[in-house]
Formats: structure tokens, sequence, C-alpha cells
């Protein structure tokens, strides 16, 4: 029987090398901008396989790159990875983040070359950072109009226009040395529940799901060096467990039909779809058998990240958990690190101006606005959302910023007195023009109620959609900052739409 002491385990030494290779199976988040926590030390010294980053992580540039470099003393090998998708979604804003939509808006505009440049600002800023391993883009298809989680995040719903875009995302990725990952498979864009919040089920046939393979086929055969799973049950796949630990989903249908043999990642534990019925341990123990080669835990709980890792070891001793197994996961993390651990010596510039070019081009309106200058502006939308957002970008801000003497009022959830704060709002707006702005409003729908009071009473209003279209006047397709910055110009009149962008 093992003794535990403050993550320390004490059982029979495992076979030569084998503890080690259960540590490259396993990447761990942490807190802290300047130091290393003891705990993380120690297990970088065994071998921990990588380091995820978070907003929690990020002061500036500088000491971004100071904790990369300090990491990397540790264990060369290490990888540092982040989320970096664009738009909303990331955790470098402090750090000088290039502003780039999200990649539902860069399909709009179905440029692949100009998504290429998106994704190489992105690639080229976090390279100067020293972060060599990005959990982007993602290769879900948008199908459920309720589905809380996907959305702008994704291409869209065509499979053949995911396709090439993510070819071009990874090929421009690839080209700084950074290694990209194409996310998460099977699909997480038919569902109606956000596995952050609980378990997703994807009910469609098999015939229907086959479509969403096809952007993941496209980013392997692009040689993406990583793919991430959903948290997400397939019926037709497999009736019992989540794609993250089955082993039908990750052995016979990545691995064997899709012929990968990159890094498979998990989404990570703590999302409670895994945690709240399996545990994030046995998470862990169960994904690594099914087929993963690494299991995030984001959390900077280090006593979640002990408990995943211990349970591994415990597997590994009683055989449940086949060496075969791991030190083939190893394997793998091992040729990974060998690719993208060590940054450039040197990073050549990117594009800056790529993202709001692209943030222009997705803009689509019927009819045209006229330009409002002097408005008030009310913009709707949900809180940032903790796992993902850097948050809080509102369309106020970026109108101001060509048209100071716009006013406006930003509502972030259900107000307590819709009434007060509608006749707040049409007092504010008498003599001006109003627009009203929502984000989803489909699955807000306290933005409805309060959209369809304004609207009662001030028909001439323009709308505005900061998500996915909902019959609105002009629609941003995202709520980057670039995305809003294009929207605030089309409205004061700052740029004209061409014919080519009026269509919806």
């Amino acid at each position: 029987m093992s003794q535990r002491i403050r993550g320390v385990t004490h059982s029979a030494p495992l076979p030569p090398g084998l503890d080690e290779a259960a540590h490259h199976c396993l990447v761990a988040g942490f807190a802290g901008t300047t130091t290393v926590p003891d705990t993380l030390k120690r297990l970088i010294d065994r071998g921990l396989g990588g380091v995820i980053l978070f907003t929690r992580n990020v002061r500036d540039a500088q000491q971004v790159r100071e904790l990369t470099d300090t990491l990397r003393s540790l264990r060369p090998d290490l990888i540092v990875a982040i989320d970096n998708e664009g738009g909303g979604i990331g955790h470098l804003v402090g750090a000088g983040a290039p502003e780039v939509p999200g990649s539902y808006a860069l399909g709009v505009a179905d440029d692949p070359a100009l998504t290429a440049r998106c994704a190489d600002a992105l690639a080229g800023h976090l390279a100067t950072l020293g972060i060599t391993a990005s959990y982007a883009p993602v290769a879900d298809l948008q199908h459920d109009p309720r589905n809380p989680i996907v959305r702008t995040r994704s291409f869209g719903a065509d499979p053949v226009l995911a396709a090439r875009h993510l070819r071009a995302w990874i090929a421009a990725t690839e080209r700084r040395g950074v290694a990209s990952c194409a996310k998460h498979f099977p699909g997480h864009g038919g569902t109606e529940t956000d596995s952050h919040h609980g378990i997703a089920v994807d009910p469609r046939p098999y015939d229907e799901l086959r479509a969403d393979l096809e952007p993941f086929r496209a980013a392997v055969g692009a040689g993406v060096p990583m793919i991430m799973s959903a948290h997400v049950v397939f019926p037709a796949l497999d009736p019992e467990r989540p794609a993250t630990l089955s082993r039908r989903i990750l052995g016979d249908l990545l691995r064997h039909e899709l012929d990968f043999d990159g890094v498979l990642v998990s989404d990570a534990l703590e999302m409670k779809a895994i945690a709240d019925r399996y545990g994030e341990a046995a998470g862990a123990r169960i994904a690594l058998a099914a087929g993963a080669d690494q299991v995030i835990v984001a959390v900077p709980d280090p006593e979640t990240t002990l408990a995943c890792r211990d349970a591994v070891l415990d597997a590994l001793r009683s055989g449940v958990l086949a060496e075969e197994r791991v030190r083939e996961a190893a394997g793998r993390v091992r040729r990974l690190a060998e690719r993208y651990a060590a940054p450039a010596r040197a990073v050549d510039g990117w594009d800056a101006g790529a993202g709001l070019e692209a943030a222009r081009r997705a803009v689509r309106v019927r009819p045209v606005p006229r330009a409002v200058r002097g408005a008030h502006v009310v913009d709707l939308f949900p809180p940032p959302h903790p796992a993902l957002n850097w948050g809080g970008e509102d369309l106020l801000t970026e109108v101001r910023a060509l048209d100071p003497t716009a006013t406006g009022t930003a509502v972030t959830e259900e107000p307590a007195g819709q009434a007060a704060v509608v006749e707040g709002i049409l007092r504010a707006s008498d003599a001006v023009p109003l627009v009203v702005a929502t984000c989803d409003a489909g699955l807000h729908p306290w933005q409805e109620r309060l959209r369809a009071a304004l609207l009662a009473r001030r028909p001439d209003a323009v709308r505005v959609d900061t998500g996915l279209p909902e019959g609105g006047a002009l629609c941003s397709y995202g709520r980057g900052r670039a995305n809003l910055r294009a929207v605030a110009e089309v409205l004061t009149g700052a740029r004209l739409l061409t014919a080519a962008v009026r269509r919806p």
C-alpha cells in the first residue's frame, strides 16, 4: 500500500523510464506570472510534458517571455501552450496580442490567404513570447443554432469551407515553428450543452456525423501535429462514453480511419462533462487508456494535477493501464517536443492589419444603414466565458473611438428592472439616433425582451448582431475587438460598405 505525503508517492518503483513517460502525458495549469510553484517544479523535474498558460499568467509581453524562459530553464523540452484562437477567445491581450477576428468571420470573408495572414500574426506573436504550441484552430462545424459554445469560434457549417481555412491556418502556424491543434474531435457543433458546464450529447446519426469529420480529415492531411478531443457523447459512435474517454472514437475513428499519428490531447479534465461524472483523476486514467497522449489539467490547483498524476501511476502499477500505451503516448509527446519545444531565435514581423481587414470584409448588412453620428449605443451581451474570454470588449468603446459624441449603455445580464432600464435608454436617446446591438440573443432571452421593448418604442433604431446573425440589419459575426471596430466604422460612416459585402 502506498503512502502519499504532500503529493509525493512512496511505493514500488516503476520500470525504468516509465515514471517520466507518465509525466510526459500531463499538461498542467498553474498560478503566477513570475515564479514557478514548487509543486510544478517537481512535476517538471520528473518529466511533465507541458504547461498551459491562461490570462492569470499574463501581465505583459516581457513578463510572459521571462516566464517561458524560466520554465524552459527547468526543462528544455517542456511544451508551453495556450488557447489562441483569435476573436474574443484568448488570453494574451495584456501582452499585445494581434487583433484578429474569430474563425466564423474568416469563413464569411472566405479568403484562405487572409486567414493565413491572421494565423501568421497570432503565431508570430506567440513565437516572440516563447509559446510554441497553440490549441487552435477550431475544426468544429457550427450546426445547432442552440449550441452555446462553438458558434463564432467555428469557420462555419460547410465542411468544405472549414477544411480550406483549416489548411491555411495550420500551414501558416507551422511556418512559424508553432504547433497547431485542431479541436474538438470529432466535433462539438451539434450539441446544445457547453461541456464546460455538463455532459454534452450529439444525437445525430452516423451518416450526419460524417460531414463533421471532414475538417479533421483535412487537418490531418495538412500535417496538424495535435488534435484535441471533445467531452461529447455521440451515441451513434459510442453510446457509453464521451469522445475523450472512448477507445472507439479515439482509436478506431481517429487513429485508424483518419490515420492520425500526432499527439492527441484531451480537453481540460476539470470541465464538468468529465469532472462531475467521472472525476478528474479517473478521467486522466481512462483517457490515456482510450488513446489520448496527453491530458490537460488546466486549473491552477496543484492537488488536482497531483491526483490525476497519481491515478495514472497507480493504474500503471496495478496493470489497469498498460505500460505500452503510456510509452507510446510519451513517444509521440517527445517527437512533438523535438519539433516545437524550443522557440525561434529570431522572429520576423507580421501583418498587423490583417485582422481588421478580415473583420471589415466579414461585415454583412441589409439594407446599408445611414451613418449615425452622435448615437446612443445599447450593447447587450453575455458576460465573458470564464474559461475562454479575455473579455469585456464593448461596441460603445469602439464607436466612441471614431465618434466621441456617442453615448451608450452596456448591459451584460438581465436587469432587475427592465422597464426602468428601457425608460432610461429612451430618455438618453430622445433626440439622437439609437443603436441596439445584441449577441446571440436567441440563447439569452433577456436580450430578446430588452431589444423588443426598445424597438417597440423606437422602430427607427439600427439593429446590430455581434454574434451569429439573427435577422438584424448589421452583423459582425463575432465580438473580438476587430469585429466591433469594423461595425463601428460602418455605423459612424468612417467606412462605406462595398456592394460585395452588402448581402446578408
